[in-house]
Formats: C-alpha cells, sequence, structure tokens
C-alpha cells in the first residue's frame, strides 16, 4: 500500500521544522549575537564562528556516506535522523546558556558545531527517505514542495523571533535586554519549533522495513559496500558527472547566500533593517520558486530543471554584479531569488531517481559529501579576490 498524502505532507513538513535552523541560528540571528557580543570582537568572532562551520562541514562530509552504507544495511533510516534531530535540538535549547560573554565563546563553539552537525547528518537520512514515499514521477513535485515548506517554515520561525523577541521593545515574558535574554530565547524557540514540527515525520510517514542485520554486521557490510561503491564508481558515468556537478555548482550557490547579506550592505549601502528585508523577501523568491518549479521538474526532468535554474541564476547574479542601482538590486535580486529554490529541490529529485534501490542513504552521503567537502572554497575564492582587487564587486562575481 503506498504511502498516505498525509505521510507524504509530514515529511515535507520536516523540511519546514529544521530550516529555522539554518535560517534563525546560522544566518540570521545567533550567528550575529556570537560575533557581535560573545566574542572578543567582531572579527574574532567572525573568524571563529567560520572556522566551527568549516569544522562541522568536514566532519558531515566524512561520515555521512559511512552512515548513510550503514543505514541501508539496516534498513530503517527513521531512528538514525531521530538521534540526529535529537541531538540538534538540544544542542540548540542548551544555547540559552550562552551570555553575553567572551567566558561564553568555547561553549558557544561547541554547541553549534555539535547541533550544525547533527543537523547535517539528518539530512542525509531524511533526503534518502524520499524515494521510498513516491515514485520517480512525482519526486519532482514532492521535494520541491518540500523546499517551499521549508522557506516558508524559516521565515516564519524568523519573523517570530525578530517581532515577539529581538526587535521587540516589550520582549514575550519580560526577557531582560541588558543580558541577551531576548536573543538567547530565540535559540529555545527553534529548538522547540524544529522538534515539534518534526514529530508528523516520526509518527505518521513510513520507513523501509528493518534487515535481520545486528548493527555491527550492518557497519561490516555497508562500510564494505561503501568502499565498492567507491572503487566502481568511475564507472557509474551519471552518478559521478552528477556529484561533481553538484560540488561546484551548489558551493557558488551557497557562498551566494552566505555573502549576498554583507555584498548588500558593503556595496549599497544597506542597513541592517534593510538587510534583513531583503534577506526575507530572497528567502520568499526562492520558496515560490521551489512549489512553481516542483512540477516542472517531473514535467522536464530534474536535470533540465537545474540548468534551468543555473542559468537564470547566472544571468541575474550578473546583473547584480554590474548595477549600481538599489531599486535594480532589489527587482533583480528577486528574480535571482526565483531560481535558489529549484536548484535545491531538483538536485535532491535528481540525486534520488539516479540512486540504485537499497543504497539511497548512501548516495545521498556521498551527495552530501560533494557539497560539504569543499564548501570552504567558495568562501576562500570569494575572499582572495575581493581582498587582491579590493572590490566586493569581483569577490562576488566569482
Amino acid at each position: 500500500m503506498p504511502p498516505s498524502r498525509l505521510a507524504i505532507l509530514s515529511w515535507c513538513l520536516y523540511d519546514w521544522a529544521n530550516t529555522a535552523f539554518s535560517t534563525v541560528i546560522t544566518t540570521f540571528v545567533f550567528a550575529t549575537y556570537f560575533t557581535q557580543a560573545v566574542a572578543q570582537d567582531p572579527l574574532v568572532g567572525t573568524t571563529q564562528w567560520g572556522q566551527t562551520l568549516s569544522l562541522s562541514a568536514f566532519v558531515i562530509a566524512l561520515a555521512s556516506p559511512v552512515m548513510g552504507a550503514i543505514a541501508d544495511k539496516g534498513g530503517r533510516r527513521k531512528p538514525w535522523l531521530l538521534a540526529c534531530t535529537a541531538v540538534c535540538v538540544v544542542a540548540t535549547g542548551f544555547m540559552w546558556f550562552v551570555k553575553p560573554s567572551t567566558d561564553y565563546t568555547t561553549m558557544a563553539l561547541v554547541l553549534f558545531f555539535t547541533s550544525s552537525t547533527a543537523y547535517g547528518l539528518g539530512t542525509v537520512f531524511y533526503d534518502a527517505m524520499l524515494p521510498t514515499l513516491v515514485p520517480a514521477s512525482r519526486r519532482g513535485r514532492v521535494s520541491g514542495w518540500g523546499w517551499g515548506l521549508g522557506y516558508a517554515g524559516g521565515l516564519v520561525c524568523l519573523l517570530l523571533t525578530l517581532t515577539g523577541l529581538v526587535q521587540a521593545d516589550v520582549p514575550w515574558f519580560a526577557l531582560d535586554k541588558d543580558i541577551a535574554e531576548p536573543v538567547r530565547a530565540a535559540a529555545l524557540l527553534v529548538g522547540l519549533w524544529f522538534g515539534v514540527f518534526s514529530l508528523p515525520l516520526f509518527l505518521v510517514t513510513p520507513d523501509r522495513p528493518q534487515t535481520s542485520l545486528s548493527l555491527v554486521k550492518a557497519a561490516h557490510e555497508g562500510i564494505r559496500t561503501l568502499l565498492n561503491t567507491l572503487r566502481h564508481l568511475r564507472h557509474e558515468a551519471d552518478i559521478l558527472r552528477f556529484l561533481l556537478a553538484h560540488m561546484f555548482y551548489i558551493n557558488g550557490l551557497t557562498t551566494l547566500f552566505g555573502f549576498g547579506a554583507i555584498y548588500a550592505a558593503g556595496t549599497f549601502g544597506m542597513d541592517f533593517p534593510e538587510v534583513i528585508r531583503f534577506g526575507i523577501a530572497l528567502n520568499i523568491a526562492a520558496g515560490l520558486g521551489a512549489l512553481v518549479f516542483a512540477w516542472v521538474d517531473d514535467w522536464i526532468g530534474s536535470k533540465h530543471t537545474i540548468l534551468i535554474a543555473l542559468v537564470g541564476l547566472m544571468s541575474f547574479g550578473g546583473i547584480l554584479i554590474l548595477t549600481h542601482s538599489k531599486e535594480i538590486l532589489w527587482i533583480f535580486g528577486m528574480a535571482l531569488g526565483i531560481f535558489v529554490g529549484p536548484a535545491q529541490a531538483a538536485s535532491r529529485s535528481l540525486m534520488s531517481r539516479l540512486a540504485p534501490q537499497g543504497q539511497e542513504a548512501e548516495l545521498f552521503g556521498l551527495y552530501a559529501c560533494a557539497g560539504k567537502a569543499t564548501a570552504f572554497l567558495g568562501p576562500l575564492v570569494l575572499a582572495f579576490a575581493t581582498d587582491i582587487f579590493e572590490s566586493q564587486r569581483v569577490g562576488m562575481a566569482t
């Protein structure tokens, strides 16, 4: 019996749940709080935060293929996903105890490393569930629905954080601004949000049946299968080409999002509230793009959808590099945002179509590895070009 619509919706709702972490903790609120109020100074804080994020990406790149292969041999993916989710939720919640003092620098970085690594590893098992939920002909729309819900969930949680806590004249629960309680409470909100909205997946969405292998045997068989896959990957031309291509274009996309606010502020003189509005608008456009192109993916195929998205990103990105008008930045920035979601959603659905049956988690582990292994290169090249040419425009052009 195929999974019900409720089971599929519950799977998509996990995107709504977990994107709050990347939006509020990694991108907008807690990262800024750490660099501005916890670290020794903003420059040192930015370096420490970036190094921690890079270390987390390195661990994810190494561990995800191995853990994915073991999960494939064991059969079930939800126990692995539940463990990663629980670790991320708990570590995020404990960020409440990070007070605005350099005494809490180590605590903040350890908690962020733990939560970020668990978050990244969890996506491997979450993505690997897609092929077992819907046939290949419908994976594009379901993946797109998930990404669209993810952008929406991240934005709703961010807006609640800003209006009820960080920017409120009177924060919820009369929290004390002098000791940064409203900002620290954002971590509690994200942890609660992630935990509550991920429950439907664990309660409703079906999993693959458990195999007869013990965990030790599954680990042995999984690692053996992974090594065999790596040895013969050069013969799987489609998978190898896609993983290599994904490694490059997702790096560019991640760098674009990671430095977009810095570019808008430095080159176009946006103040912090305007940068937040621009970021929110960009995320709305990306979510709408993921939803609209969800059907296009199933209609013309994931590969063609990715190619359309990349052409759109390069074209509108080029205009944003050349323009000096803030109005043009807003207009074409939103146009660029439309193609961000489809590039991500169609990549997931293409990987699900290329992965051999029974090796989904293993291949999504390699997919995560390809996305994380060189994640440092985009920011490094951008920083190098910006420094050499003393121009943010040249840096963004890379």
